[in-house]
């Protein structure tokens, strides 16, 4: 299996900062005890308070895809239709160990 690093990029509606601020810092923890999930991260941009970023590491595919349909994911993802301004836009890259470049050579 190949593990998988996503990269996700937020922007809260004018207004719903702190909305969206709880709704990232409540996935943390249920998302890192996840089967699968190596790390969970989220970012608050320090010019913009209204961009995130999330940094997530599965690994695999499918344990991602698990992610997504968990119930603390389908909240979110209704709420992000009230909270947010468009959908998550989110970059998936393969991180095996010949994938990486801060890995031990």
């Amino acid at each position: 299996m190949t593990a998988i690093t996503v990269i996700a990029r937020l922007t809260a509606r004018e207004g719903q900062e702190d909305a969206v601020r709880a709704m990232s810092v409540s996935l943390v923890e249920p998302s890192r005890s996840e089967e699968g999930n190596l790390s969970y991260r989220t970012y608050n941009d320090a010019t913009d308070a209204r961009r995130w970023v999330v940094v997530e590491e599965w690994e695999s595919r499918e344990a991602f895809d698990r992610h997504l349909s968990s119930p603390h994911m389908a909240s979110a993802f209704e709420a992000g239709a009230m909270l947010l301004d468009s959908p998550p836009v989110e970059l998936i890259v393969a991180t095996d160990d010949h994938a990486r470049v801060d890995a031990p050579s």
